[in-house]
């Protein structure tokens, strides 16, 4: 159950790239810049959402192309079916929009989720503990989304209520209260819904987290701090009693937009935030392989996992390649150069990586 004849054009650096004869462990090694993280973003793409950079559809599609990008990979499900295709890219003309396909039909990215898990971890989500509420919100629903395709609906409709409700209490007239009772309907609905999801994620990560050690990755301990009732009733009569208070601040005070995830190290019982950067790096792999067991539970999983064996120490690496080998999803790793993977290079289909280019090793 992995991804196999992964095909990238003009995505950032790489103008056509395949990759054939995949296996549970991938390794992408190469210099700084030479594409690796390009190859694991664009993995990260088959799944809801804008991938693990974020970025604009536009900043995607390579300068030297027509404007649009595209990538496409085989799924093996395992139960001797032909694979699933999946895609997703741009049109030259809606550079924009992104557009997904299940086996050549045009379908929608939360349908990529129901294929697929795709989880990642990277050097840019180091400081995720000393980060704003914002990121960690985000962190939460990206998890949550792989856990359950349907989270990212209800994030992006309470997203649209949401403006729709901020707008109304920051213009000049009073608002309308039907329309805004309306509005408040939705962002109820779907502000539960969206909380139900962060909620039942992080009990099902603790869950998973209680069964490890403390050692040798720094054990996390999670607690979900909700900006608001959990409720769906409970919070539309919020919403609508806090109207006033709303109206003078022109915004909403009170909803999941307000959550945060709040972490402490098991053992030290201090905040992840001022933990050292070693200790945080530790909690965030923990809480990674935690998650990329629960995802891959429901369906296929694919693990990314971003420059991370080069900043272990040996007792620490030769864990991690330990767990991955334990779990189900396949695993993509980079880095610059093989011998912090020497472990696993002889079960690894490995690719070295130059210029947007990739050859088999």
């Amino acid at each position: 159950m992995a991804l196999d004849r992964i095909t990238l054009a003009s995505f950032r650096n790489h103008a056509e790239t395949r990759l054939e004869g995949t296996a549970r462990l991938n390794l992408l090694i190469g210099e700084n810049g030479a594409g690796k993280t390009n190859v694991l973003e664009a993995l990260s793409l088959l799944a809801p959402g804008r991938g693990l950079r974020r970025a604009a559809l536009q900043d995607i599609a390579a300068s030297t192309g027509n404007g649009s990008f595209a990538l496409s990979a085989a799924l093996a499900t395992g139960d001797g079916e032909e694979p699933v295709m999946l895609g997703t890219g741009t049109r030259p003309d809606r550079p924009g929009r992104r557009l997904v396909q299940v086996n050549g039909a045009d379908a929608s990215a939360i349908t990529l989720g129901e294929w697929l898990a795709v989880g990642w971890l990277t050097p840019a989500m180091d400081g995720l503990f000393a980060d704003s509420a914002g990121a960690r919100r985000r962190y939460m629903d990206r998890l949550a989304v792989a856990l359950d395709p349907s989270h990212a609906r209800h994030a992006s409709r309470y997203e649209a209520a949401l403006r729709e409700r901020n707008r109304l209490l920051s213009g000049e007239d009073e608002p309308d209260p039907a329309w805004l009772g309306s509005v408040e309907t939705q962002l109820a609905e779907h502000g539960a819904a969206l909380a139900a999801g962060r909620a039942l994620l992080v009990e099902r990560l603790t869950r998973e987290l209680d069964d490890l050690p403390d050692q040798p990755f720094a054990r996390p301990l999670l607690t979900y701090a909700a900006g608001g009732p959990l409720a769906r009733e409970a919070l539309a009569e919020e919403l609508a009693r806090q109207r006033p208070r709303d109206r003078a601040a022109q915004r909403t005070l009170t909803g999941p937009h307000r959550d945060d995830l709040d972490v402490l190290m098991a053992g030290k019982e201090a905040p992840a935030s001022s933990c050292s950067t070693g200790e945080q790096k530790a909690m965030l792999i923990a809480l990674t392989l935690a998650h990329a067991s629960l995802a891959a539970k429901g369906r296929p999983g694919v693990l990314l996992l971003d420059e991370v064996a080069a900043h272990l120490d040996p007792v620490r690496r030769e864990a991690l390649f330990d767990r991955l080998r334990e779990g189900a999803a396949q695993v993509w790793l980079t880095g610059t150069e093989r011998a912090p993977f020497e472990a696993i290079v002889g079960e690894a289909a490995t690719w070295r990586v130059r210029g947007g280019t990739v050859e088999r090793i």
